[in-house]
């Protein structure tokens, strides 16, 4: 795996453990950045750069997921479909540095690695349309 690979990975257990419990993402990664050198290994630095950029974007990132979704509510998505989404999305969106289709595949590889067996082809469909979509949504 990758080093970016596990840099999304660990910004997807962040951006998942902040909605589960209910909390601040940009708070709880604080935590893990002060806590990261005691019982795990150090939080990479890309990790800290999706979540602060999902968060500083989110609202407008929900709000695309939520009009291209075509009749799924962020509501209904599995959980860790609605990270990989926001990341993706990001990426897509707010990241020069990342291709745009590493971008999609790396957020449907680890939608098959982490959550249903339906999760790969919608996180590919959702992504895909917002990639198509780019060039509009950033007008």
């Amino acid at each position: 795996m990758g080093a970016r690979t596990k840099a999304r990975k660990r910004a997807l257990d962040v951006l998942f453990e902040a909605e589960q419990r209910h909390r601040d993402p940009v708070r709880l990664l604080a935590e893990r950045v002060v806590d990261s050198g005691v019982a795990q290994s150090p939080l990479p630095q890309y990790s800290v750069e999706i979540v602060e950029g999902v968060v500083e974007h989110g609202e407008r990132i929900d709000e695309l997921l939520e009009t291209y979704s075509q009749g799924w509510t962020l509501d209904r998505m599995p959980a860790v479909d609605r990270g990989l989404l926001r990341i993706g999305s990001w990426e897509i969106l707010y990241n020069d540095d990342v291709p745009d289709a590493v971008a999609v595949d790396e957020a449907v590889d680890l939608a098959r690695e982490l959550s249903t067996d339906d999760s790969p082809s919608f996180v590919n469909g959702l992504l895909g349309r917002i990639l198509d979509m780019k060039p509009t949504l950033l007008a």
